[in-house]
């Protein structure tokens, strides 16, 4: 009925079905009335409610099972009413009725011959038949709103009738269009998802038949770069990854497992108290130290996948790759969520092999390294692109103070592993093993056009959240475009721009300022090599 929800409607019959209402009255199990009226207008929807109920549960066909769970059956078997759960009222529980129970159809009958509202002389109103000419039949309450009001009620006004009728077919109509525009929606997306499957099955059956056979001569092909850009197949992603990252510093699995091994025994002897190291030895005890904090750095890895945990698949290999190149290479660092995505696509030992070879590369060397100086020039190189290609955004960066160290870093130190979904971070990973450090930079600069509206309404403090952790949310295809439309030029001058220098004719530090020269990987690598030198 109008004004009543499904909880009142059950109240009502929950009642009802108990034999505790008889004239308006509350009665309690020992047969007498509790002098507790029950609300007049709840009372006199008793026999709608009945009707309702009946055509809702003993309907032919029967509708959904699902509301036949809405209320109990009527258990007719004597034996088994005396078996049932204690009784209830409104607020509290009660020992189960002795007395018989009223058939709902004769509740009804005592009503419409009490109220002279039907029978053989009276026909059914054209306003009773109306549920039954609807087109949509709604599976819940609402449709109650078209009844007529109860008799002890002031009838309802033609004009808010009308206006009522003409409210709830805007409802069903708006839950009509709402339904199919969802089936639509859900109809694309299944349609997609079998489109992306099939030019994944028809990418692998390329990669593996044509392109990984004859890997030297296509690599560097018009249609393999295409074929990289849309993204590698995952079956075919980690044999492609090794190849295009190489192996420059000639790591071998026996050197892996000599790695692995120094790192056990460390683990072993870590737990023992160790005597005073030598003043020669101290260098290497004190790098090799972060192996004591690997186990709370894996934690910490890919919470939501829950697989490198303690006790997931791959919490043991991580700990080993983590391990090793530790006490490979303990004067630089490790970023555990590079060694997690390269275990998600190779096997361990090749997985440490690229590992190391792509921390030595040399934008990731400057900052594993902590190179100040050569990360500020990474810095300022990518500002001047950012101005060249979203100057509203750079200026309002520039008046806001934000400068690019507050994300850049986070963003080029886990290679996107940790601020971009997985799957579009092991595409930013493809087309970085095809083109080099300039595409971390370009999609840096990516990110910040697809985000340009949003960013240029906000002041520092929500800029930098924002930026340090992006929406869960990106859209793949979108971030794609936005990275193609980059260009990596200003001023004749590209990424790289510049000849290969040598060690004699490197440029000082004035020229890194005046902007004669933006980067050259080789010349960052001779710079690292002087540096270690």
């Amino acid at each position: 009925p109008a004004g009543y929800g499904l909880f009142d409607v059950t109240v009502l019959y929950s009642v009802m079905s108990h034999g505790l209402v008889r004239g308006g009255v509350l009665f309690d199990h020992s047969g007498g009335p509790s002098g507790d009226p029950v609300k007049a207008e709840l009372i006199a929807c008793v026999p709608l409610f009945t009707m309702w109920y009946n055509d809702l549960i003993y309907s032919n066909p029967p509708l959904h099972s699902s509301f036949r769970s809405l209320f109990a059956r009527r258990v007719k078997d004597s034996r088994l009413v005396e078996q049932r759960d204690p009784g209830w009222k409104l607020f509290g529980k009660v020992p189960p009725r002795e007395g018989p129970t009223k058939d709902s159809k004769r509740i009804q009958k005592e009503y419409e011959t009490k109220s002279g509202r039907a029978g053989p002389g009276n026909p059914t109103s054209p306003r009773q038949s109306v549920r039954k000419n609807l087109d949509f039949e709604p599976l819940s309450t609402t449709a109650l709103i078209l009844e007529d009001r109860p008799a002890n009620l002031p009838a309802k006004p033609a004009e808010e009738a009308q206006k009522h009728r003409q409210q709830y077919e805007e409802m069903v109509a708006q839950a009509k269009k709402r339904e199919l525009k969802e089936a639509q929606k859900r109809k694309k997306q299944l349609e997609d998802r079998c489109k992306l499957e099939e030019s994944i099955g028809t990418a692998a059956q390329t990669w593996n038949q044509e392109i990984l056979p004859n890997w030297s001569t296509m690599c560097t092909s018009r249609r393999v770069r295409d074929l990289w850009w849309q993204g590698i197949p995952p079956s075919v992603r980690g044999k492609v990854w090794s190849l295009a990252v190489g192996n420059e510093l000639n790591i071998t699995h026996e050197l892996y497992s000599i790695c692995l091994s120094r790192a056990k025994e460390k683990w072993r002897t870590t737990a023992a108290p160790a005597p005073e190291p030598e003043t020669e030895d101290a260098g290497s005890s004190d790098r090799e130290s972060s192996l004591e904090l690997i186990k709370l750095d894996i934690s910490r890895t890919f919470p939501h996948l829950c697989i490198f945990q303690q006790g997931g698949p791959y919490h043991d290999v991580l700990h080993s790759i983590l391990g090793a190149y530790t006490c490979y290479r303990p004067d630089v660092g490790y970023v555990r969520f590079i060694a997690a995505v390269l275990i998600l696509n190779l096997d361990t030992a090749d997985a440490f092999i690229a590992f190391a070879n792509l921390l030595n590369k040399p934008c990731q060397m400057a900052f594993f390294r902590v190179d100040h100086s050569l990360m500020l020039t990474y810095f300022s190189a990518f500002e001047v692109f950012f101005e060249e290609n979203l100057p509203k955004l750079f200026a309002h960066f520039k008046k806001n103070s934000l400068t690019p160290d507050i994300y850049l870093i986070d963003w080029i130190f886990t290679l996107y592993s940790k601020s971009l979904p997985l799957d579009l971070a092991c595409r930013v990973w493809d087309v970085f093993c095809r083109d080099g450090e300039e595409v971390l930079f370009r999609t840096a600069l990516g990110v910040l056009r697809l985000y340009q509206d949003v960013l240029t309404c906000m002041d520092f403090i929500h800029m930098a959240q924002f930026l340090t952790r992006l929406p869960d949310l990106i859209p793949g295809e979108q971030l794609f475009q936005h990275i193609a439309a980059v260009h990596m030029t200003s001023r004749n001058r590209k990424w790289g721009f510049g000849s290969f220098y040598d060690k004699k004719s490197l440029p000082t530090s004035k020229e890194y300022q005046s902007g004669k020269v933006i980067l050259c990987p080789r010349m960052i690598q001779s710079l690292i090599c002087k540096l270690l030198c």
